[in-house]
Order: C-alpha cells, then sequence, then structure tokens
C-alpha cells in the first residue's frame, strides 16, 4: 500500500511538472510551498527566487493581494480572477488569470493556477478597440457635421440681426456670435485632424526631443524628464507633424496627471520591434515610443473607453486628446497602448517601420 502511495504521489507530481498551467500551493502564511516547472516560465523567475517565499512579496503591484487571500482561506471559498496587472519586483508587466482554490489536504492551503494571457489579450483587445474607436468615431463626425450646419446659420443671423441694432443690444448678438465660434471650435476638434498623413523619411528621435521641448517649456508641475532612445532605430517614412501632434497629447495629459505628486517624473523611450503583428499585419520592424509617467495611475472605470472622444480622468477635461492622438496614430497604420496601476502610466506608441512580411 504505501508503494502505491508514492507511486501515486511521483505520479501526480510528474503530471504537474508537464502541465504549461502554472501551479502554485500556498500555506495559511502565504508562502510558496510547492510550484511547478510552469511557474518559473510565466513568472520569469528561478526556483530559488520562488522557493519558500511569501508570494506577495515577488510583485512590486498585483491586483490580488494578500487581503483577498485570507479572506478566501477564512470563507473557505475559492475564486478567479482574469485579466490580473502584475508587475513583478523587477519592474516586468504581467496580464495574468487567475484561479485559487482552497485545499482539503494538506488543509489549510491554497492551491493557484495562473495562466499568461498578455498576447492573447493584447492582440484581441486591438482588435475591439480598433472597431470601438471607429465606430465612436463615424458617430461623432455625423453628430458634429450635424451641429455644425446650423451653427454656421445660427452666426450669420447674429451678424445681420447686429447690424440693425443699437450699441447696447449688440452685446447680445456678440455673445451670440462669440459662443457660436467656441461651438465650431470645439466642433472642430470633434472632427480631428482630416488631411491624410503626408510621409517624408525623418528621425523619430529628433520629434521625440522637440516634444520634450515644448512640454519643458509650460512645465508647472516642475516634471523632471529622463529619455532611454534606442539609436538603432532608422530614419522611415511617417508624417512629422502628425506624430508630433498625437505624441505631445500624451505628454501634455501625463504632466496634468502629475500636478499632485511628489517628486513628479516623465521617461521617454524609444525601442525596436521584429516581426510585429498590427492589425492583423505583420511587419519586419516597428518603432515604440512610450511615455512612462510615476502618477496616481488611470481610473478603473474608464480604462477601457481611455481612447474615445469625450472620456477624461480630468476635471474640465475634453477627452479629445487621446482620441485625436489615436486617430493620427492611425493614419500611419500604428497604435497606441496603454497599462496603468497605480504610480506607474505607460503609453506605448506602435509605428510600422518596415513593410509587411510576403
Amino acid at each position: 500500500m504505501t508503494n502505491t502511495v508514492i507511486a501515486t504521489e511521483q505520479l501526480h507530481a510528474h503530471i504537474s511538472e508537464q502541465l504549461t498551467t502554472a501551479i502554485m500551493l500556498l500555506d495559511a502564511d502565504l508562502m510558496i510551498r510547492y510550484f511547478n516547472t510552469a511557474c518559473c516560465a510565466v513568472l520569469g523567475l528561478g526556483e530559488k527566487r520562488l522557493s519558500a517565499q511569501f508570494f506577495p512579496d515577488l510583485f512590486q503591484h498585483c491586483d490580488i493581494n494578500a487581503n483577498h487571500f485570507v479572506s478566501a482561506l477564512n470563507s473557505k471559498q475559492g475564486f478567479g480572477v482574469s485579466d490580473v496587472q502584475a508587475v513583478l519586483a523587477d519592474g516586468r508587466h504581467l496580464l495574468l488569470d487567475i484561479s485559487v482554490t482552497i485545499c482539503e489536504n494538506p488543509p489549510e492551503h491554497l492551491l493557484l493556477e495562473i495562466r499568461q494571457v498578455d498576447q492573447q489579450r493584447k492582440i484581441s483587445l486591438e482588435s475591439l478597440q480598433q472597431h470601438q474607436h471607429l465606430a465612436a468615431r463615424e458617430l461623432i463626425r455625423g453628430l458634429a457635421h450635424e451641429i455644425k450646419n446650423p451653427l454656421g446659420g445660427l452666426r450669420g443671423a447674429a451678424q445681420l440681426l447686429e447690424e440693425s441694432l443699437n450699441d447696447e443690444l449688440k452685446e447680445y448678438t456678440q455673445l451670440i456670435i462669440a459662443q457660436a465660434d467656441r461651438l465650431r471650435n470645439l466642433v472642430d476638434r470633434l472632427l480631428g485632424p482630416y488631411r491624410p498623413a503626408q510621409r517624408v523619411s525623418a528621425n523619430l528621435h529628433q520629434i521625440i526631443e522637440q516634444v520634450r521641448q515644448l512640454a519643458l517649456m509650460d512645465n508647472p508641475a516642475l516634471v523632471q524628464f529622463s529619455r532611454d532612445y534606442d539609436p538603432s532605430i532608422p530614419d522611415f517614412p511617417f508624417d512629422p507633424e502628425l506624430i508630433e501632434q498625437a505624441l505631445l497629447n500624451i505628454v501634455r495629459n501625463a504632466q496634468q496627471a502629475l500636478e499632485q505628486t511628489e517628486q513628479p517624473a516623465i521617461c521617454l523611450q524609444s525601442r525596436v520591434l521584429h516581426q510585429h503583428t498590427l492589425h492583423g499585419k505583420r511587419y519586419k520592424l516597428v518603432a515604440l515610443i512610450r511615455v512612462i509617467d510615476n502618477g496616481p495611475g488611470i481610473p478603473a472605470d474608464i480604462k477601457d473607453t481611455l481612447f474615445y472622444p469625450m472620456v477624461s480622468g480630468k476635471a474640465g477635461g475634453t477627452g479629445l486628446g487621446l482620441s485625436i492622438g489615436q486617430t493620427l496614430i492611425h493614419q500611419h497604420g500604428g497604435w497606441i497602448d496603454c497599462d496603468s496601476w497605480p504610480g506607474h502610466t505607460e503609453f506605448t506608441l506602435y509605428l510600422p517601420i518596415a513593410d509587411t512580411e510576403d
């Protein structure tokens, strides 16, 4: 019987080592008591780093904290959470699906099943957001045109009326004209850039530096800027004016988000990706621009609609900067993505450099 039990335990251990799902066993103190090989692969950590470690210490940030596990043990009810944002101690960001089961043997232990879903979620989210963004833009454009047409007539009528009024009453027509002009400017911003991208071979880092200089000229929060550029990015065709506008919108948003942050900082970073897929097309080379700040993070209730027109986390904000920026990058076949948690917000601009694969 003893030999049978040992053989069964060895079989279970062998099976767990063959799984691609990360399996981890935590005791009542949330210390790691067992993990399979897949844990090392998913978390990118060696066996020594995982052995007998306090599980929450593996992360700088994790959407699931120690209180969730303690509550599960106390209630003896497991739980599962999708799209868990986790930032490892070395700064690497992971998106995980985590399932927690209460063990009967050994008692007072938690069995964690961890799956990394970064790439799958990113591809599906990119596709979903692309369709939602385009649909929202078409809706806004349609509404903006419907507003703009009668607005011009309203302004013209006020000008004609003004010619027949005395000076005391003209202040009312001037108010109508001023408000009509304000609404027209808002509608023009809603319509966004209308001209196609005019691509010329240019240096991406020159554009990033121009944006940094502009941001430093208007920097009331005294944000410290740092640079981390990849010199291997070649010159490639893009519209410098449109890319500058898109990047400046993001940097300005970051500056405003840092107004209440101690020691506010923004890092401007560039990288190059090889064989990367954007909008279902695979490109030989893709340039990245990252804008990373140490602010409070993006409110959870607007994360999924961040690039929609009229969505803003700022009081009094129009919510047009990111929407327009996304449109400008779309014109280049690229994409803007965002990862955010308290103390860290990272916008990434993807721009194709080389042609698609044949």
